[in-house]
């Protein structure tokens, strides 16, 4: 006899529930992704738009003229000194930040006992929530007049370095870049340490086993693994550091030249320069405010963009902590 076919199977009401779910949930996520992409083009087109205006009846080089004088007759502005700025300060933040906010991360989740982790978790996490006008505050009244003796030791024994040698110190780049360090700190270190703590424990006690010492652990077994979360973490702080507004309002002069005596009082961002411009700017002074957000937009966007293709080389650790 011809052995009879098997019925074909039936779906069961909960499989039908979960494919109706899944399709759900895709096209949500497909349209918050599709949302954030136009979102991001709207931006653009609107501060393209803007700054045509400006751009056109401006009489010097938008990229490379220092001066600031847009709601003059004629306008004459450039985004060289504010461009500037925003990179020395970001620069100044990443290098003092980035470091020990990775110390901080791996004495939390390595070294630290498990309350004092806690506690120490919790102060970073408070920390990443102090307003920016805060730190600017602190950094006006309390930072800038005592770091005069750090600067005027810089210049005394670093001087023969150009970047150290100034005729006065005060409210400068390295001021304004300290601030932005302490502002950033508790980000990179926050999300660093969540990194770290999803490095598999069977790795680190693999490294233990073969006789690591507890910093070859790190080396061999954490730092590896987490080092896509890391550079995100950095990234996220470069954003808020190049685009941080009331802070470097607060501590920079705003001056408009490119100065690489970074000890000295001067210096401007475009961020703080929009705040502090856009109350008495005209028509043709807010298009050369919203020109110089474009020039930011674009540069955070390359910055990003880089940061991502650093990570793309990591793909079999990108999924788990970028």
């Amino acid at each position: 006899m011809t052995p009879k076919a098997a019925p074909p199977p039936v779906a069961s009401a909960g499989k039908s529930a979960i494919g109706t779910a899944d399709l759900v949930f895709k096209n949500i996520t497909r349209t918050a992704g599709i949302g954030l992409l136009v979102l991001i083009a709207a931006i653009a087109i609107f501060l393209v738009l803007r700054a045509t205006h400006a751009l056109s009846a401006n009489t010097g080089h938008f990229l490379t003229t220092q001066e600031w004088f847009p709601n003059e007759t004629p306008p004459k502005f450039g985004v060289a000194a504010t461009l500037f700025g925003t990179v020395v300060t970001a620069a100044i933040a990443m290098i003092i930040a980035v470091p020990v906010a990775v110390g901080i991360a791996l004495f939390i989740t390595v070294y630290a006992p498990r309350q004092l982790a806690s506690i120490l978790g919790y102060i970073v996490d408070l920390l990443a929530a102090v307003p920016s006008v805060v730190y600017g505050l602190w950094g006006l009244i309390v930072l800038a007049p005592n770091m005069k003796g750090v600067q005027l030791w810089l210049n005394d024994y670093l001087g023969w370095i150009p970047l150290f040698n100034a005729d006065s110190v005060g409210r400068s780049f390295l001021v304004a870049g300290v601030v932005l360090a302490i502002m950033i700190l508790p980000i990179v270190a926050a999300l660093s340490r969540e990194v770290f703590l999803q490095v598999p424990i069977a790795h680190r006690e693999a490294a233990l086993a073969l006789g690591a010492t507890r910093w070859e652990m790190i080396r061999t077994a954490v730092l590896p693994y987490g080092k896509p979360g890391v550079i995100s973490a950095s990234m996220l702080g470069l954003g808020r550091a190049m685009g941080e507004t009331i802070a470097v309002a607060l501590v920079l002069p705003a001056s408009f030249k490119i100065s690489w005596h970074w000890l000295e009082p001067a210096g401007n961002t475009i961020a703080a320069n929009v705040a502090n411009g856009w109350g008495e700017a005209n028509s043709i002074g807010q298009g050369a405010l919203i020109a110089s957000g474009l020039v930011l937009f674009i540069v955070t966007m390359i910055v990003n963009i880089i940061a991502r293709a650093i990570i793309a080389r990591r793909r079999d650790f990108s999924g788990s902590s970028a």
